[in-house]
């Protein structure tokens, strides 16, 4: 059994209405329990829980304490590639945009690493589009290999893939794969999937049940928030990591919260998830799941950000970059365009830098991130994992 035939079943209209319409009673008795079943989560998200929301933080904040101490997990983005095949509205790497791209040679994506432990990174997340052409299973495992020894914690966000094709990057040195659906909503997946392997939505709601066959120990998921109602996705993203934490019960698991940002296509947010909306989120999703690390990127505004740390977000990006290239200028010298998989030189004085995947909100640098963390009563981690300890 998937993770997809539990979805399927889960009702997700029934259970939005319910969480819309929870009473003020379902709240108290959801914040009353110690373990906390789905519709306890619909009722922590609901609009009568934003009355309660003073009270959901310091819940929330006191449990993190408990299960993860006074400490925030920081972490990088290394962009690969911005190659694509895929045509999704909402990123900025469809494949019908056109951008600058580039591939980093395996040479210049060490170079990058190399920056980023300057800065203090030893956990780094390798992220690419998804083109066979250019970012093939054999480049992923020579470049996991190459940084394998100087960076102790790699994990991915690539294309989906087979359990087999996942092994040789785990056995390389990858100990996480992260993969968001983006949205739950089937219609709206539909629509904003219009070519490409991304296209098939039960191909990839089961991609972490995949990886953890391979032997990947670190699972991430989530959705990205202002594609459809965020209730709804909240409530799938709740399901799918109640069902991982017990069929992949070997493999860490975090959730993100990423919300739309500004890209190229200029492509606009279809619902909205609000800030106060976001704190309550971050906390309902710590009562539901206390033991789950909750992933808050540079997606969002440095104020936003310094508020939520301490609420029940374990693990934060900083000075990130979501372009190729974008630590040192690597791969400027290779830049084009592409057309159906055609590489297409650039015209005389066009050359500047690849294009990113998204506008980042929060330009602090990691060593004022790490300050704040540390002005807030909590100690920044750089590393907490090392290949040798299973060795």
């Amino acid at each position: 059994m998937s993770f997809v035939r539990e979805f399927n079943a889960l009702d997700l209209d029934r259970r939005v209405a319910a969480s819309v319409a929870a009473p003020a009673a379902a709240v108290r008795a959801a914040l009353g329990r110690e373990v906390l079943g789905l519709e306890d989560f619909g009722a922590l998200i609901s609009p009568a829980a934003g009355a309660e929301l003073e009270t959901l933080c310091r819940r929330s904040q006191s449990l993190t304490q408990q299960r993860f101490g006074r400490v925030i997990r920081l972490f990088a983005p290394l962009y690969l590639s911005n190659e694509c095949i895929n045509n999704c509205s909402y990123c900025g790497f469809s494949r019908d945009n056109a951008i600058l791209r580039v591939t980093l040679s395996v040479e210049e994506v060490v170079r990058e690493a190399k920056a980023l432990q300057a800065q203090g990174f030893r956990n780094v997340l390798l992220v690419a589009g998804e083109h066979p052409k250019f970012i093939s299973n054999g480049y992923l495992a020579a470049t996991i290999a190459a940084l394998h020894l100087e960076v102790p914690s790699l994990s991915l966000e690539i294309g989906p893939m087979e359990t087999a094709e996942y092994v040789p990057l785990v056995a390389a040195g990858a100990e996480g794969l992260v993969v968001y659906q983006e949205t739950y909503d089937r219609e709206v997946y539909a629509t904003m999937h219009t070519a490409g392997p991304k296209r098939n939505f039960d191909w990839r709601l089961e991609t972490p049940e995949r990886a953890a066959m391979a032997g990947f120990r670190r699972l991430g998921i989530g959705a990205l928030y202002g594609l459809s109602d965020w209730r709804r996705e909240a409530l799938s993203v709740a399901a799918h990591a109640a069902y991982l934490l017990r069929t992949c019960w070997k493999c860490q698991l975090t959730i993100s919260l990423p919300r739309l940002r500004p890209c190229a296509g200029e492509f606009a947010p279809l619902t909205l998830l609000r800030d106060r909306e976001l704190v309550q989120l971050v906390a309902a999703f710590r009562l539901f799941l206390p033991d789950v690390g909750l992933v808050l990127s540079t997606r969002e505004p440095a104020a936003l950000r310094d508020g939520l740390m301490p609420l029940g977000v374990t693990m934060v990006s900083a000075g990130s970059h979501t372009e190729p290239g974008g630590y040192t200028g690597a791969g400027r010298q290779n830049l084009h365009h592409t057309e159906r998989g055609r590489i297409v030189e650039l015209a005389a004085g066009e050359r500047t830098r690849a294009t990113g995947q998204f506008e980042i909100a929060d330009e602090r640098t990691p060593e004022e991130v790490a300050a704040l963390i540390r002005r807030l009563g909590y100690e920044p981690v750089w590393k907490d994992w090392d290949a040798a300890l299973t060795a």
